[in-house]
């Protein structure tokens, strides 16, 4: 393959990979706090599932690429006073996955502040936690995290020789990545609670960013006011910037416990 000859080939190979990675890390939250809900001994098969159905999804959409890039087109306009918005296959994609995040998110946030006794009193998971049940949210919420993932590798290899090839082995050594790391993310985040509703709350930050970013493609104009798109720098940033805090107030507990 002469295309693995050139170093721009590799350069290109190792960024995506580290991109995916870092869009998979709230792909493995949201599994991590779904499969929670099942047993133990099913909580490490939901994990595995789930990332492997992302990986199918990805490499599926990598493949209808060109498919992918004509969802740009509008397929509905609203034209209002007030409200001018021409909706994308893109768009409709990134307000629906934007929509079940706030939902799932806010219902998980509730079950876990309102309903925190009787999860801690039980150590077995509600009758309806079933693993199809689990595994249908996983799929649910692969389909939309693939999506901004695969958006992401379309625009970093444009242009690039033998871009596909580039996308699709990122993409599979990007979750046999997270699959290592699943399982110790996956217990970290469920031993904690506050790590839980930290997370929790990040996936409200993204669903929101996908609400806008979906609003930015289908070039939404409110109030004569364009909607723009969020810069993912800022999000990944208050993310980290909470983590490092929450990291300080455990070591500050586990200092006290000691003492």
């Amino acid at each position: 393959m002469e295309i693995f000859l050139q170093a721009d080939t590799w350069i290109a190979l190792l960024t995506l990979t580290f991109l995916e990675v870092v869009l998979g890390i709230d792909n493995i939250i949201f599994i991590s706090i779904t499969s929670n809900k099942l047993p133990k001994n099913q909580q490490k098969k939901a994990t595995q599932i789930g990332l492997l159905l992302a990986m199918v999804f990805r490499i599926l959409l990598l493949l209808g690429v060109s498919y992918l890039i004509g969802m740009k087109d509008p397929l509905w306009h609203i034209d209002l006073s007030w409200l001018k918005v021409g909706l994308t296959g893109q768009s409709l994609i990134l307000f629906a996955g934007g929509i079940f995040l706030l939902y799932k998110s806010t219902s998980e946030i509730h079950h876990k502040v309102e309903g925190r006794g009787e999860e801690n009193s039980s150590s077995t998971p509600k009758k309806s936690s079933t693993l199809l049940k689990v595994i249908t949210q996983i799929v649910l919420i692969d389909i939309v995290f693939s999506f901004d993932s695969v958006l992401t590798a379309v625009g970093m290899t444009n242009g690039i020789d033998g871009a596909l090839i580039i996308m699709i082995i990122a993409v599979i050594v990007s979750i046999l990545i997270m699959l290592i790391f699943a399982t110790p993310v996956s217990s970290f985040v469920n031993k904690h609670p506050t790590i839980q509703m930290l997370a929790l709350s990040f996936l409200i930050l993204i669903g929101f960013m996908l609400i806008t970013e979906g609003a930015h493609l289908s070039h939404t104009v409110v109030f004569g006011q364009s909607v723009g798109a969020i810069p993912k720098g800022y999000l990944y940033f208050a993310i980290a910037f909470s983590l490092g805090v929450e990291m300080l107030n455990m070591k500050i507990r586990g200092n006290s416990k000691k003492h």
